[in-house]
């Protein structure tokens, strides 16, 4: 392998910027999740793909950063829960359930997994395979997944719910 290509590598910290925050949805989070990824990848610099591959790597790693870190905090949250008093929720501001009817939104509702692949797809422009590669799970599976996220995401956008599939009784 190759020495480190500061130009390539600062070529895709915008979209590894982009996709941390779709994952997180708060800019300062994303950017500290990209800032672990690439100390991550620059300690297994030797044990990365091919040069091409390089973007579907370090997006890879940001992915499984993400949720090492959601992980984490899921883990953290029900230690504090034992030890720490139950706090109440608020019901959401009108400011919030007007923001609520954009897109980005509408977006953020899709749950993490979604909003990858998304991402990936439609604004990075991978292709199907690559994403597969890239998360370590069957084509089939990204492309089911994308679906099913497309389609809750175009239901969201109509102000309904994503309909149940309808069963047919068989004689």
């Amino acid at each position: 392998m190759d020495e480190l290509d500061d130009e390539r590598l600062r070529a895709l910290l915008p979209g590894l910027r982009r996709f941390a925050r779709s994952l997180t949805g708060d800019a300062a989070n994303a950017d500290d999740l990209v800032q672990a990824a690439l100390e991550r990848a620059l300690r297994r610099w030797a044990t990365r793909r091919e040069d091409d591959a390089l973007q579907a790597w370090l997006f890879s790693i940001v992915y499984r950063q993400f949720l090492d870190e959601h992980r984490r905090a899921k883990r953290w949250q029900r230690v504090l829960g034992l030890f720490a008093p139950q706090q109440h929720t608020q019901s959401p501001s009108a400011e919030q359930v007007h923001a609520g009817r954009s897109m980005l939104a509408l977006f953020a509702q899709l749950p993490a997994e979604q909003r990858a692949l998304l991402l990936l797809v439609s604004v990075e422009g991978f292709s199907y395979r690559e994403v597969a590669d890239s998360l370590g799970i069957p084509i089939g599976t990204v492309m089911s997944r994308l679906s099913r996220a497309r389609e809750k995401l175009r239901s969201l956008g109509e102000g309904g719910t994503p309909a149940a599939p309808a069963l047919r009784v068989l004689k």
